[in-house]
């Protein structure tokens, strides 16, 4: 082996130890980035020279690779809903330029937000990819960008309006004839009343007002009165009857039959509207009679309680919050209560994960080497499932990478004797031939 080849050896091992600092460099500085994976620079021993009859010696060493570690980093919680977490193999899915290229990206950093197209997206703009969901909840089985900032709950018009409680059976007829030409007549000429808002398939609502009288024998007449400024033919100002109907209650208060009629016909909404008033179910009917409306003395003179009043209808409902679950379906939380599947957020899997390209910006992309994604939903197919409101920090081992600095320091030195031993020789040479001369 010649002596320039002895320095030939001993700048690879230089060149190898600046690369290992570099990697150890690259990954303290990282070790609070979010998603980030760390790296190792790998080496092999280059091509030996044969020295016939000596065996073979080597002629130093060259970086192979700096390989990616796709260990799981541990998770911290943020409370914010759009921050998301993989749990496992796997990476979100992104579209969009990064770095003048655009196609489809990787990544493990689930800072996410909405931006103003309501679109779920990345902290660089990239488009998260996943399954949309249409206006009833049915997910789509394409991928596609996510929209989940401009959702709305459609209305639903009211169908059944249940009262529970008491009518007191001490009360006596009121006189003179029902009367509903306004709210007083009607209040005269009843025996209690109470209030339900019922909406119509516009989501408008309407104020209702059921009026209860007692005809006497455990006879008893209803009526519900809107305002008829909102119903068709009415007049604003002056109450329009939506229902009505009988009730008839025997010797211990109980429901024995009922009868009703819907005339329930909103402006410009679906008319008529059908409106069911549950009061309980009768006895003539297979009921109890006594798992609603009752009619049984009442020691504390009130003419009637109701104890429990609902509807099945609601309004308009704007967007309230999201959240997303382990499978990475997105639910939207409406203004009226209501709750609907949004969208869900893909993962992607690769068979060599550590093959990727990395992009910078906590990017990946698909190497020849990486094999191809498999795209799917969080938690199936050995895919990661998903942690809503928290975040994978880097999985850097800073203690770690602090003595694998220290470690490719030293052997920056070592290799550096054996560059400086080698000149020492090759000055030696040089003064014997320059003496020889």
């Amino acid at each position: 082996m010649s002596l320039t080849s002895l320095l030939s050896i001993g700048v690879s091992g230089l060149e190898g130890a600046s690369s290992d600092m570099e990697v150890v460099g690259n990954n303290i500085a990282n070790a609070d980035t979010i998603g980030f994976k760390e790296s190792r620079a790998d080496f092999a021993d280059q091509i030996s020279q044969d020295l016939i009859g000596s065996g073979q010696v080597g002629l130093g060493t060259v970086l192979q690779m700096s390989q990616k570690i796709m260990d799981q980093g541990s998770l911290v919680t943020t409370g914010n809903a759009t921050d998301l977490a993989l749990q496992g193999n796997g990476f979100f899915v992104a579209q969009g330029t990064a770095n003048g290229e655009t196609g489809q990206y990787y990544t493990r950093d689930g800072q996410l937000t909405i931006d103003q197209n309501g679109n779920l997206v990345t902290q660089g703009g990239l488009d998260v990819q996943g399954y949309q969901a249409d206006a009833t909840g049915v997910l789509a089985g394409t991928l596609s960008n996510l929209d989940v900032g401009n959702a709305s709950a459609l209305p639903n018009p009211t169908a059944n309006i249940t009262l529970k409680g008491n009518l007191s059976s001490d009360d006596t007829t009121p006189v003179g004839a029902w009367d509903a030409t306004s709210t007083t007549t009607a209040t005269n000429t009843s025996n209690f009343q109470t209030n339900v808002t019922v909406y119509d398939s516009l989501g408008a609502s309407h104020q209702v007002t059921v009026y209860f009288r007692n005809d006497g024998g455990g006879a008893w007449e209803w009526h519900a009165l809107t305002d008829g400024g909102g119903i068709t033919g009415g007049t604003a100002g002056t109450p329009s009857q939506v229902a009505s109907g009988t009730m008839t209650f025997s010797a211990t208060g109980a429901l024995t039959t009922d009868t009703q009629v819907s005339t329930f016909n909103p402006i410009n909404a679906t008319d008529p509207q059908a409106l069911n008033f549950n009061f309980g179910t009768s006895t003539a009917s297979g009921g109890t009679g006594v798992d609603g409306l009752t009619s049984d003395s009442d020691p504390t003179g009130a003419f009637g309680d109701i104890s429990f009043s609902n509807q099945d209808g609601y309004a308009t409902g704007t967007l309230s919050s999201i959240s997303v679950n382990a499978s990475g379906i997105v639910t939207g939380a409406f203004s009226n209560g209501q709750t609907r599947t949004l969208a869900q957020v893909a993962v992607a899997s690769f068979a060599a994960p550590d093959q990727l390209n990395d992009d910078g910006g906590n990017l990946y992309s698909q190497t020849a080497t990486s094999g191809q994604a498999t795209i799917g939903t969080a938690g199936s197919g050995g895919r990661a499932s998903i942690s809503a409101g928290a975040l994978e920090q880097s999985n850097v081992d800073l203690s770690g990478q602090l003595v694998e600095m220290i470690s490719a320091q030293r052997n920056f030195q070592a290799n550096s004797r054996t560059v400086s031993a080698a000149d020492a020789v090759l000055q030696d040479l040089m003064s014997i031939n320059a003496n020889d001369s």
